[in-house]
């Protein structure tokens, strides 16, 4: 692992958010994981976790400048679905970010599978919200324990 790596961190979570107080464990988790080196935090910018752990870490520059935002976008048309307020909460998100890198201009069936191995590739800690075994935050999750990510979930 190299030195960038060792101080990024990647999320990964459902869409919808059933617990709650959802931006203080996250705040929380991010504060304490900068709080031992690491200045880096990935997302994939999807809807639900994914966005909203974007946003803790948009407000937590604030107070702790060094921190840095990376989105992954899978491909162009991630967006492609979303309603008109989501999308333009993503494209804040997208505007504030340290870096944006998009993987497709296409959309591909695995694409988002893609971008999610990507993350955890870049990251020495995965930082999760699952509350069920399936989907692409399980696989994201099962991969980066196969990788040897340190994993750190919310719930």
């Amino acid at each position: 692992m190299n030195e960038i790596t060792e101080k990024t961190a990647c999320f990964t979570g459902h869409r919808r958010i059933i617990h709650k107080h959802m931006e203080e464990r996250v705040t929380d988790v991010i504060r304490t994981l900068a709080e031992s080196g690491v200045v880096y935090f990935g997302t994939g910018g999807a809807l639900g976790f994914d966005m909203l752990a974007a946003k803790c870490v948009l407000q937590l520059k604030k107070e702790i400048p060094q921190l840095k935002l990376i989105v992954v976008i899978p491909c162009k048309s991630q967006t492609r679905g979303w309603s008109e307020k989501h999308k333009q909460e993503y494209e804040y998100i997208l505007s504030k970010a340290d870096k944006v890198t998009m993987l497709s201009e296409k959309y591909y069936r695995g694409c988002m599978l893609a971008r999610n191995r990507h993350l955890v590739d870049g990251s020495a800690v995965c930082i999760y919200y699952m509350y069920k075994e399936s989907g692409g935050t399980a696989y994201t999750v099962s991969y980066a324990r196969k990788k040897g990510r340190i994993l750190v979930g919310i719930i």
